[in-house]
Order: structure tokens, then C-alpha cells, then sequence
């Protein structure tokens, strides 16, 4: 045995660091318990997963021969990337289940069974995200607040992160300017021809597989390698109202240009949060699955479950609310100054 495969048991966290975690984790919990929010618990596998064209769960395959009863169902993960184009889980005569990559859709049920200030914190897993800032298991703190605008959405942000940072409170800036800063151009009206040489510019060299009738896609690039590190330097800055195709389950603004009632908080160049003024109609989070799931075959990816527990809670009556994702790791890297994730988790994805 080597040298590196006998210290292998060890984390990558310090002790001092560990201890950092724990209590920004008291902290939380204090902010939210403060703020009248119960803290509850749902599943971190189920029927249902986020249909996202950049999220790939983990699935969970069930294999039920039919003289073993339910109770004695074994499981077994398989990465969802591993399935045949255009089926959602193998075999065919297998239930699928997937590992959560967020519990947006069993807390959104429990808003439309009656609850009306909410949070969590959940480990969550997303397949192929590895590297300083990802970790394919990893924890997210999701809340909700009924009634909520989006203006108090972004306060409340700003006021977690504030209470656990200690680094004042968070800037605003709509994206629309941010680009017009950093970029030199109005990202809800350029033509994908400005988009693209914008792109170019700088000796910037975007994937080979970015289409060039791919707006939303050119955006996501230019966002991460002209504006994003530029962003909450100082101070936390809260980015707002994203391009309409950007929209993900936030609702639309109509307006001239239609903005999504979308916000992302940064902090020394890093996306900490994001939040959602919340989707309402069941209609258009059909639709919008179903364009999710389109873009995913393009991108050779298979298709995921469209039908969910979700719509026939949104059928029943979602509330208008803001709900808001913060990745826990991060916020503990930003606080011990840490330059990885692995530093501030015990056991990273390498040492599981």
C-alpha cells in the first residue's frame, strides 16, 4: 500500500475548519428559527427530479422480480448519462428513482399543503460536477416564505448572508447592466451575432459544442467568463431580473424586454444563491419541462421523468412565494477563505 493510499482514511477539512461549519450551520438555523421558518425534511430519493437541461441526477434503479415483495427491493445507482437516447431509466422492467439535485419540488408540495415559511438543509447530488467550487454530493440550504415579493426575497438574502458572513449588505444589479458594464452590450436585445463575437473577444475560446443558434447558451458563457468574477467584490451583490429564457421556474415579468423574477447572490466572484419569484401555472411548468427535455436530447442527453407530484400540487393551488437555494459549502469557503471545496468537507467526493 502506498504512502497516499494509507492516509487516504484522513479528511480534507481541518478540525478548526469543521468546527467553522458547525457553527455557521447553528447560525443558520438561529437566522431562520428568528424568523418564524420550520425547519423540515423531504426526501433525498424519489419518483419525482428537477427536469433541467444542465442538472444530471444520479438515478436509482429498483429492480422488483416479481417473487421478491417491495420490502426486499435492492437498489442500485447508475449515472443517468449511461441511458440508452430516449429512455428514462434501464431496464424497462425496472422502477427508476433519483437522488435529489435539489428539494425544490417536495418542498414546493408541502407550500401547497399549507405551510408558509419553510426551510432546509440537504445533501443534494448532481452528476459531472467536480473541481474547486463542486462536489457531486454537497449541501443546500432551501427556504420558501409564502407571500413573499421578490424585493423581500432578495432582502431576506441579503440578510442571511450578512448575518453568517458579516460583509454588509448585498449590493443589486440587474443583469442587463451587468452585461452593459462588462461586456458592452444589451443581453435582452443583441443579436446572437454580438452575443457570439462577444464572446470571442479576449482570446476566449467557448466549448466547440456551444451551437451558434444557442442565445441562451452564448449568455451563460459570456456571464461566466466576462462578469461573474467581477462580481460581489467587497461587497455581496445580488444579480436580477435574468433574460426571459433564463427563467427556469421563476415566473415571467411582462414588460419591454420580458425579464425572468430570477436572482443570483455573488460574493467574491462566487454564485452563492439563487432565487425564484415562483412559477405558479402548471400549464407552463409543463411546457417548460418539456422544452428542457428538448434541449436535452440536442445536447445528447437523455430525457427526464416529465410527469411529477409537483404539477398536481400547482393544480391544487401553489401559493405566490420566493424560494431561494444557497450552496452551504461554498458559504463555509468563503468564510474560512478556503480555496476548494475539498477544504471545507470532510470527505469529498475522492474519499467517500
Amino acid at each position: 500500500m502506498t504512502e497516499r493510499c494509507a492516509d487516504d482514511f484522513r479528511p480534507t477539512a481541518s478540525w478548526e475548519t469543521l468546527r467553522l461549519r458547525a457553527e455557521l450551520l447553528r447560525k443558520l438555523r438561529e437566522f431562520f428559527h428568528q424568523r418564524g421558518f420550520l425547519e423540515v425534511e423531504t426526501p433525498i430519493i424519489s419518483a419525482d427530479t428537477v427536469v433541467d437541461r444542465h442538472l444530471d441526477p444520479f438515478a436509482i434503479v429498483a429492480d422488483r422480480p416479481a417473487s421478491v415483495t417491495p420490502a426486499a427491493t435492492m437498489f442500485r445507482a447508475v449515472p443517468s448519462r449511461r441511458l440508452p437516447p430516449g429512455a428514462h431509466c434501464p431496464p424497462p422492467t425496472a422502477h427508476c428513482l433519483w437522488l435529489q439535485t435539489s428539494p425544490e419540488f417536495a418542498m414546493k408540495r408541502l407550500l401547497a399543503a399549507g405551510g408558509q415559511a419553510i426551510y432546509q438543509t440537504s445533501r443534494v447530488f448532481r452528476q459531472a460536477e467536480q473541481g474547486a467550487l463542486h462536489n457531486p454530493e454537497f449541501t443546500l440550504v432551501e427556504w420558501y416564505r409564502a407571500g413573499d415579493s421578490l424585493d423581500e426575497g432578495i432582502g431576506r438574502t441579503s440578510d442571511l448572508c450578512e448575518a453568517l458572513l458579516g460583509r454588509g449588505p448585498a449590493e443589486r444589479m440587474s443583469y442587463g447592466e451587468a452585461f452593459a458594464r462588462h461586456v458592452g452590450l444589451d443581453p435582452h436585445t443583441a443579436r446572437i451575432e454580438d452575443l457570439v463575437a462577444a464572446a470571442r473577444q479576449g482570446g476566449s475560446s467557448p466549448p466547440e459544442s456551444l451551437l451558434p443558434e444557442d442565445r441562451d447558451g452564448w449568455l451563460d458563457w459570456l456571464l461566466a467568463d466576462r462578469v461573474q468574477a467581477r462580481l460581489g467584490q467587497g461587497r455581496p451583490l445580488v444579480l436580477y431580473d435574468y433574460p426571459a429564457g433564463q427563467a427556469a421556474l421563476a415566473r415571467i415579468r411582462p414588460g419591454n424586454p420580458p425579464v425572468a423574477e430570477r436572482f443570483e447572490l455573488y460574493v467574491s466572484g462566487i454564485e452563492l444563491a439563487n432565487g425564484y419569484h415562483e412559477l405558479l401555472d402548471a400549464g407552463e411548468l409543463r411546457r417548460r419541462i418539456a422544452r428542457a427535455n428538448a434541449q436535452r436530447l440536442a445536447d445528447g442527453k437523455p430525457p427526464l421523468p416529465e410527469s411529477s407530484r409537483l404539477l398536481a400540487a400547482m393544480e391544487a393551488g401553489l401559493p405566490p412565494a420566493v424560494g431561494v437555494a444557497l450552496g452551504f459549502d461554498r458559504l463555509v469557503m468563503l468564510a474560512a477563505g478556503a480555496k476548494t471545496i475539498a477544504e471545507v468537507m470532510a470527505f469529498p467526493w475522492d474519499r467517500a
